[in-house]
């Protein structure tokens, strides 16, 4: 059951519905158009926060009293649940609505890894200063964006927006606890495994390797057919939450992942390992790879041959200073 139907059978008046990437009820392609609609269980109106409109008009927050936010996010900078995030608070900040952000546990915990995002390369998949693995629930970054100034400056003022927020905490949370998802989700991470891995295989999405869309175990392999020395085959084909898959009807070469245990981090074995063994590196990385990445020396530093032990010290020391803002926000202890 949504939010949405939960709070109607409770005599809640909803007026719309916002919604992000994979549309409201979860079952949209990665990167799909999400168009403006009505919900066919309800008959609310749907606004689409995702394509070409991610930040509510004010003319589509006409009528609007208060704001829920209700998502579930899995962690990542580049899940663009906390992008969504972003656009809803600068928009309710804009036009004097407060925002209730309903927090949900976050299934990577407290782990911080991974690059920090360099603002010249901002993006719908990266708006912030942060690393790839945050270690924060989405109520906890909610009140980073706010408190860091990340929202816009207002016209009139020149000073950084303000959103009236209300974050409603998880009861009897903290960040150690392993948290399985009750419903998956987006179409492509469909059990806990590819949730756990995302983080690390996201990477993929800006190179020629598949992912495993197309497949029933997206997420949890890799290959493409570059790869011809690896043991491992699949052959993605249209499925649900993949119409057009990369490689579409193509033997990939490559590894399967589906039983490994979980991982603390994010793990770059599997990223250096498919670089070094691509029959075609000068097509391995695309543009997308830099936007996902945060910055342009991940890729530079994996071309040059650097080992992951040697990529991630250059991590450490904005690591430990994003630590010590991350701790202003918390709501629950890490351990």
């Amino acid at each position: 059951m949504s939010i949405v139907d939960f709070l109607i059978e409770n005599n809640i008046h909803l007026k719309k519905i916002y919604a992000p990437e994979h549309g409201f009820r979860g079952t949209a392609d990665a990167g799909e158009l999400i168009k403006d609609g009505k919900d066919t269980k309800t008959g609310l109106p749907i606004i689409s926060l995702y394509g070409n409109n991610k930040k509510p008009t004010k003319e589509q927050l006409a009528g609007i009293d208060v704001m829920l936010f209700d998502l579930q996010d899995v962690g990542a900078r580049f899940y663009t649940y906390i992008s969504s995030l972003h656009y809803l608070m600068e928009a309710c900040a804009e036009n004097n609505i407060p925002l209730i952000v309903l927090d949900r546990p976050n299934p990577k915990g407290a782990t911080i890894d991974g690059p920090i995002l360099e603002l010249k390369n901002k993006s719908f998949v990266g708006m912030h200063p942060i690393p790839v693995l945050h270690g924060m629930t989405i109520g906890e970054y909610a009140q980073m964006i706010n408190g860091e100034k990340w929202l816009n400056p207002s016209t009139d003022s020149g000073q950084a927006l303000q959103c009236e927020l209300t974050v409603i905490p998880c009861k009897n949370y903290n960040k150690s606890m392993p948290y399985s998802l009750p419903v998956k989700p987006s179409p492509n991470l469909p059990n806990d495994l590819s949730i756990n891995l995302y983080t690390s295989l996201c990477f993929f999405e800006g190179t020629n390797v598949s992912v495993g869309r197309g497949t029933e175990k997206q997420f949890q392999i890799y290959g493409s057919p570059f790869l011809k020395n690896m043991a491992f085959t699949f052959t993605p084909k249209p499925n649900n939450g993949a119409k057009d898959p990369m490689h579409n009807g193509k033997l990939c070469y490559g590894e399967d992942l589906s039983q490994h245990a979980f991982i603390d981090g994010l793990s770059l074995k599997w990223l250096i390992n498919a670089y070094q063994h691509t029959t075609d590196k000068a097509k391995f990385f695309n543009n997308f790879f830099i936007k996902l990445a945060g910055t342009q020396k991940l890729q530079q530093q994996i071309e040059k041959g650097l080992s992951e032990e040697d990529i991630k010290k250059t991590w450490q020391a904005d690591l430990n200073d994003f630590k010590n803002i991350r701790k202003k926000y918390l709501l629950y202890s890490d351990f």
